[in-house]
C-alpha cells in the first residue's frame, strides 16, 4: 500500500499544483495579432486612375480586436492569379476605428472604409481585354498579415480622354449639346460612345468631382448626382450634337459627359471604360421664344337677317405650352389694334363690333404660357354685310 500512495503522490501534487495556479490544460501560445485579410476590396476604373476602396479589419486572425495596426500595402499585377504581392504600389497607415463615444462597454468597433487611388501609369495593354489585378494586405505592427485581400480585375486599355468645346445652349426645341468630334481610331469589338450627363442646379451649390461610378467607388460630393440622359455614337463625327427636350423651363441646369470604351466579348459582358469627365456646363432654360405662327387663317361674315359680325377660324398652333390667342384687326390704311380683352382658348373668334359694308383685315398670334407672342399670322380681310 505504501508503494502505490509514494507512486501517486507526484500526480497528486502537480493536480494540486494546476488547480492552485487557475490553469486548465495546456497553456495557449501568444497571439501573433495577425490582421484578418480584407474580403471585400472594390475597385473601378475612370480615366487613367483606378479607385479602390475596402473595409479595414478590426479583428485578428484569433479573433481578438486589433490593437496596434501596422500598415496596408497595396498591390497590383498582371496575372490573374496573385498569391504574393507582385508591384507594390504603396504603402499607407492602417487606419484604427474610433472608440465609441461615450464608451459602450463590449460595444462593437465601428466599421471603416479606407481608399486609395492609383493614380497611374497603367500598365500596357496586350489586348483590348487585357486587366490587371488589385488586392490589399493588412500588416500587423511587426509587418506581418494574415494575407492577402480578395482580388479584383481592372481593365487598362487606355481610355478616350473628353472631347473639346463641350457646349449646351438653349433653344426654342430644347437644350442643344454639342461638342468637338475627333475621329478615334477603329478597333475590332471596340466601341466609343459619347455619354450625357445632367443635374438640376436648382436649390444646390457646389462644384462635383465625377468619381468612379461602377462599384461605389464616388468622388461625387453634390446634393443631387447627375443622371444619365443621352449617349451619341462618338465615332461618328457627322453627329456631334444631340438635343435634350426632357428638361422643364425656368430651371437652372448643369451638363457633362465623358466618352465610354465598350469592349465585346464573346459569351461574356461587354467591358466598359469610363473616361475623364468634360468640364461642367451650366444653362438656364429661360423661356424666350414665342411659339409657332398660327395658319390658316379664314374670316366670314354674318349673313341675311342677322346682326352682323365676321366669324374667324384658324389651324390651331401644336406647341405644348400654348396659353391662347390674340386677334388684331384693322382698316385701309390704319395700323392694327387687339380686338380681344383676354386670350382666345379655342382657334375661333366672333367679332361682333363691325360697321356694316366696311372691309376689314384680320390676324392672329399665338401666346404661350409665360406670355410669350409670336408673330402675326397671313392677313385675311372681309366685309361686313349689310343688310
Amino acid at each position: 500500500m505504501r508503494q502505490v500512495i509514494l507512486k501517486l503522490l507526484p500526480c497528486l501534487l502537480a493536480t494540486a499544483l494546476l488547480v492552485a495556479c487557475g490553469v486548465r490544460g495546456v497553456p495557449l501560445p501568444p497571439s501573433l495579432e495577425l490582421p484578418q485579410p480584407v474580403t471585400d476590396l472594390r475597385a473601378a476604373r475612370k480615366g487613367d486612375r483606378v479607385y479602390l476602396a475596402w473595409t479595414v479589419p478590426t479583428r485578428n486572425t484569433d479573433g481578438e480586436s486589433v490593437r496596434r495596426p501596422g500598415m496596408t500595402v497595396i498591390c497590383r499585377s498582371l496575372d490573374a492569379v496573385m498569391n504574393e504581392c507582385g508591384t507594390l504600389l504603396a504603402k499607407v497607415q492602417t487606419l484604427q476605428p474610433p472608440p465609441p463615444s461615450p464608451p459602450l462597454k463590449n460595444a462593437p468597433p465601428m466599421k471603416i472604409t479606407a481608399t486609395y487611388i492609383d493614380s497611374g501609369p497603367l500598365p500596357p495593354a496586350s489586348g483590348a481585354a487585357s486587366e490587371a489585378t488589385y488586392a490589399v494586405e493588412v500588416l500587423n505592427e511587426n509587418g506581418r498579415s494574415g494575407g492577402l485581400s480578395n482580388l479584383v480585375r481592372v481593365p487598362v486599355f487606355p481610355a478616350v480622354p473628353p472631347p473639346a468645346n463641350f457646349n449646351a445652349t438653349v433653344t426654342a426645341a430644347g437644350v442643344r449639346i454639342s461638342w468637338q468630334c475627333e475621329a478615334v481610331k477603329a478597333i475590332d469589338d471596340v466601341q466609343y460612345k459619347l455619354r450625357i450627363y445632367r443635374r438640376s442646379n436648382d436649390g444646390q451649390a457646389g462644384n462635383d468631382q465625377a468619381g468612379a461610378s461602377q462599384t461605389g467607388v464616388s468622388q461625387a460630393n453634390s446634393a443631387q448626382a447627375f443622371m444619365r440622359i443621352d449617349e451619341a455614337d462618338f465615332s461618328d463625327c457627322s453627329k456631334a450634337e444631340l438635343l435634350d427636350q426632357t428638361f422643364e423651363w425656368e430651371k437652372t441646369y448643369a451638363y457633362r459627359a465623358h466618352v465610354v470604351t465598350v469592349i465585346s466579348q464573346p459569351g461574356k459582358p461587354a467591358i466598359e471604360i469610363e473616361g475623364d469627365d468634360t468640364p461642367i456646363v451650366e444653362v438656364v432654360a429661360r423661356d424666350v421664344f414665342p411659339p409657332g405662327i398660327p395658319t390658316g387663317l379664314q374670316a366670314v361674315a354674318s349673313g341675311v337677317g342677322q346682326a352682323p359680325f365676321v366669324d374667324l377660324i384658324w389651324a390651331p398652333v401644336t406647341d405644348g405650352d400654348i396659353a391662347g390667342y390674340n386677334l388684331y384687326r384693322h382698316q385701309e390704311g390704319e395700323a392694327p389694334v387687339k380686338i380681344n380683352a383676354d386670350l382666345v382658348k379655342i382657334p375661333a373668334f366672333r367679332d361682333t363690333t363691325v360697321v356694316p359694308g366696311k372691309k376689314y383685315f384680320y390676324s392672329v398670334s399665338a401666346v404661350d404660357l409665360r406670355g410669350n407672342e409670336s408673330a402675326p399670322s397671313e392677313e385675311t380681310s372681309e366685309v361686313a354685310f349689310s343688310n
